[in-house]
């Protein structure tokens, strides 16, 4: 995957460190696709022709979106601001500007019947010696010319550069202020300096002809064959931006102080002292800026007015607002978040006489918004992607495989009692072709919500843990107060009251004061329920700190929940619990103080890593494995030699913060109390190494109602280095995973084989090891941080499926370390297989949040308001497939017409050059041996 150009894609592939799987082909690491919002947009543009839209982002990305399906992404290869952006009209290309003052050339190229965005050419503007400071040769605007051959490029030192197309290359016709000063009148000239290039603008009708505004508010038509000044507009206010009437014969102006002016241009008074008129919309107290204006001529009637910012400072200074004018009509666009850029769908056809506007494209900040001026009311447009999922802070994410068409519909049919069905036929950025059967793009179909207020800071209100039952359509959902909420998913609108019950997980322990949060109180009395996940119990733990874990077994009516202090069960069904563990240590005094305290102490943070210090200084000795008559097993098998290849993995303290912590949480029907009945059991993960096996007597369906679900503790594990357990699975006689709830009584999976030994694979922080049941026996294990010197973050067991047939899959284990890279090992025998670089190590939320599917995926968090999504498995592609068709001049796959497999030949006298048509660039160039 070696390419020319920038990185567009974050996964690549790494040397394989192993091959076991019968078919390792399965295993390949795939394109990514990017779902939601781009992070910290700063520009925008819009191809009329192609009918493609480009977002710049402050981190250097460039964006891409036609029709739902297309979409392509570049990053430039250092880490700067984009803060223009512009196509060159129906070329598939388009030029943007960053803040290091560069100037890069990207192009739509053709690669195995799909369009990826590549970079060509970069460009940096070089001051003149002596004269012209860095600062003054910084690009402040850019015009690119319809003929898309120049590229006009307005400084903060006041002067006009001018660039041809596409090379990029800089053309010896600069414009500069002197030159424009001596047309000027001397009685506007003042001994004052024109003030940076603030706009340029190609004349509608004379495409030889430029307007060039400067900071101070004089405008000037140029003439660029001739070189002279053709009209001066002697405006006395700062200018901010200025637009073209269709016609030509008028301009318009916008200012610092809130208005806009209108312009005649004419040539029998080449020096124009005052506009037709001056207007400030909403004034005439002081207003802010109008930072850019838009005026679009229709067919039906008066122009139609747009324009960003001009609110009154007094009562609008904080506000983002975009005002619509057009006769007596007014609307104000009051937004959330900071106006980027806008622009207008409109007849861009010369012939035509009329702009008439179509739709209204923002870019804000935080969202897209379209808006429909054809429409009475000016209506907003839907938008088939950049869902901004980002309303509030993403606290936690879950992915569902496989979903059951019948739970789909029925959250369907409620999300479009929430919004009407939305018909994405008429979206006006339509440019491009996806290739994939089926809508990549990420949508929203139902939102779920209680009391929301976007102003409210209560943390308390957060998600932590979301578990989801496809096949019975329940939802439990788990908050930062100890709050677990148990939902049913219905179709019809209900008002009932929600059952309460309170566990408490330290048992009265003494020595314990919480002294973190309270909870959120309950409602009182019948609460109404939209069609929905609709609330039916509320389980509140006691103390009220935050779910670490949460797990659901729908065909057992049951619930588990950990927090800090320890675990608890839950009967939904019988609104009873089962179980209360508390699995704090005598000296966990840290987890009482509640997740928003930062009354951890210096000092005991100090002896802590004195203590790790000295302990390491002592060589590690073999401890025995023991076995107590309580079913408690403590697995301390220490080499006490470790081998080159190995790093020495020291023990952690029994009394470190935060010991209790519960990590992972399980159910599984398999063996713990002898080898030949299983029956239902429930385990648990701690911070400390701990693990707790619990054998349960659920009762059949019929007799739910009348008998009690019971908890009888059958095994406790203690991992010798006591690391945090991460994940804990049980497999079945064939080493393969135990199949969800349902599936096997609705004939939806084959059932698990349970004539062989059952295991349980232990996941922690720094191994992977595999049990026997019911002995928990050790049968294998790999030291992942022993080897590879890097920590468990997350964990799944993954079916990869055979590409060449359906009917074979492989089940592995995936790993994400805290280095951000993949491990995919073989199951249940743990062999390693591949690796592969996935995310920067330094992107530590985006480790966190990272959650993989039951296929091979994967979606993490690339900023607050972007998935990432990438694949492992050969056979699910996630890479957008979409096709741009363009024709474009100065094109060398057009030009040269000679191709071998993909490249161009071109013979000289000495040389045989071989040249990569789709990228325009030099390969390699080889010696002709010939006499």
């Amino acid at each position: 995957m070696l390419q020319e150009g920038p990185v567009i894609y974050h996964v690549t592939l790494c040397q394989p460190v192993k091959r076991d799987l019968q078919h390792s082909a399965n295993l390949k690491p795939g394109f990514t696709v990017e779902h939601g919002f781009p992070n910290q947009p700063s520009a925008l543009a819009y191809d009329p022709k192609l009918q493609l839209m480009a977002i710049g982002t402050k981190s250097g990305a460039i964006k891409i979106y036609g029709a739902p399906g297309v979409e392509m992404t570049g990053l430039h290869k250092d880490t700067a601001a984009v803060t223009q952006i512009h196509f060159l009209y129906g070329q598939g290309r388009m030029l943007s500007l960053l803040d290091d003052n560069t100037i890069h050339l990207w192009e739509i190229v053709q690669r195995e019947n799909r369009s990826h965005l590549v970079e060509l050419h970069s460009f940096n503007l070089p001051g003149r010696p002596g004269i012209e400071s860095t600062s003054a040769t910084r690009v402040t605007v850019m015009l690119l010319k319809l003929s898309c051959d120049l590229l006009a490029l307005g400084t903060e030192g006041g002067g006009v550069h001018f660039l041809e197309l596409p090379t990029l290359t800089l053309l010896n016709k600069s414009l500069f202020q002197d030159e424009i000063m001596q047309s000027v009148p001397e009685e506007y000239k003042c001994g004052k300096s024109l003030g940076p290039v603030e706009s340029l603008q190609e004349h509608p009708q004379d495409s030889d002809k430029i307007l060039i505004g400067y900071s101070r508010g004089l405008v000037v038509l140029w003439d660029l064959n001739s070189r002279h000044v053709v009209n001066l507009f002697l405006g006395k206010q700062q200018l901010e931006s200025l637009v073209w009437v269709r016609s030509g014969n008028s301009f318009v102006s916008s200012h610092s102080a809130g208005g806009y002016m209108v312009w005649a241009v004419s040539s029998s008074n080449p020096c124009t002292h005052d506009p037709i008129s001056s207007t400030i919309p909403y004034g005439p107290f002081p207003c802010k800026a109008v930072n850019k204006i838009l005026w679009r001529t229709t067919e039906l009637g008066a122009p139609l007015v747009l324009f960003s910012g001009g609110m009154p400072r007094a009562s609008y200074g904080d506000r983002h607002c975009l005002t619509i004018l057009q006769d007596s009509s007014h609307v104000t666009l009051d937004f959330t978040s900071r106006v980027i850029d806008f622009f207008t769908i409109h007849c861009t056809d010369k012939e035509k006489e009329f702009d008439d506007p179509s739709a209204l494209v923002v870019l804000l900040e935080e969202e897209l918004v379209v808006i429909d001026l054809q429409m009475a009311g000016w209506p907003t447009v839907p938008a088939p992607y950049l869902a901004p999922l980002h309303s509030s802070a993403i606290t936690c994410s879950c992915h569902i495989s496989n979903v059951p068409p019948k739970l789909w519909e029925r959250v369907i049919s409620a999300g479009q009692q929430q919004c009407p069905l939305q018909n994405y036929e008429n979206w006006p950025i339509c440019g491009g072709k996806n290739l994939k059967k089926n809508n990549p793009c990420l949508l929203f179909i139902y939102f779920q919500v209680g009391c929301f207020d976007p102003y409210s800071d209560d943390p308390r209100l957060g998600i932590q843990k979301i578990s989801v039952c496809k096949y019975s359509g329940k939802l439990v959902v788990a908050g930062t107060a100890g709050q677990v909420i148990v939902m049913v998913l219905s179709d019809e609108k209900s008002d009932h009251m929600i059952d309460v019950a309170t566990v408490d997980l330290l048992q009265d322990r003494e020595g314990f004061t919480w002294k973190g949060h309270d909870r959120l109180p309950p409602k009182s009395g019948s609460v109404v329920f939209a069609p929905g996940f609709q609330p039916v119990v509320l389980v509140q733990c006691m103390p009220p700190a935050a779910v670490t874990a949460v797990t659901l077994h729908a065909e057992w009516n049951l619930i588990a929940f950990g927090t800090s202090h320890g675990f608890g069960l839950f009967d939904y069904h019988r609104r009873n619990p089962v179980l209360a563990r508390c699995t704090l240590h005598p000296n966990d005094s840290l987890a009482m103080e509640g997740p928003l305290s930062r009354v951890k102490s210096l000092k005991k943070s100090l002896r802590q890593s004195f203590r790790r210090i000295r302990k390491s200084r002592v060589s590690g000795k073999k401890r025995a494995v023991v076995y107590s008559p309580t079913s408690k097993v403590s697995l301390a098998e220490h080499d006490a030699e470790v081998t080159p290849v190995q790093r020495r993995i020291e023990p952690r303290s029994a009394d470190d913060s935060l010991s209790g912590v519960v990590r992972c949480l399980c159910f599984a029907d398999t063996f713990l109390r002898d080898g030949t009945h299983h029956g239902p059991t429930m385990w648990a993960g701690t911070n400390s190494g701990s693990v707790y096996a619990y054998a349960l007597d659920v009762p059949s369906q019929e007799k739910f109602s009348e008998q009690s679900v019971e908890a009888l503790l059958g095994k406790e594990i203690q991992l010798m280095h006591r690391a945090p357990v991460v994940s804990i699975a049980v497999l079945d006689g064939r080493g393969n995973p135990l199949p969800e709830p349902y599936e096997v009584s609705r004939d939806l999976a084959k059932a698990p084989d349970m004539q062989g030994s059952h295991s349980v694979l232990i996941t922690s922080e720094e191994q992977f090891k595999v049990f026997m049941l019911p002995k928990v026996s050790a049968k294998t294990k790999f030291k992942l941080t022993a080897h590879e010197g890097c920590r468990v973050r997350k964990v799944a067991l993954s079916n990869f499926t055979s590409v060449s047939s359906e009917e074979y899959s492989e089940n592995a284990l995936v790993c994400l370390t805290n280095l951000g890279d993949i491990h995919v090992f073989s199951v249940p025998a743990l062999r390693p297989q591949v690796r592969y670089d996935c995310i920067r190590k330094e992107d530590i939320s985006g480790i966190a949040s990272c959650v993989f599917t039951k296929t091979g995926q994967g979606f993490y968090l690339i900023s607050p308001s972007e998935y990432e999504r990438f694949s492992l498995s050969a056979r699910v592609i996630t890479e957008p497939l979409c096709r741009v068709d363009v024709e474009r001049p100065h094109d060398l796959s057009t030009s040269l017409s000679k191709c071998v497999a993909g490249y161009i030949l071109l013979w000289t006298t000495d040389r045989l050059a071989f040249v990569n048509f789709t990228l325009s660039n030099l390969i390699s160039v080889f010696p002709l041996c010939c006499s």
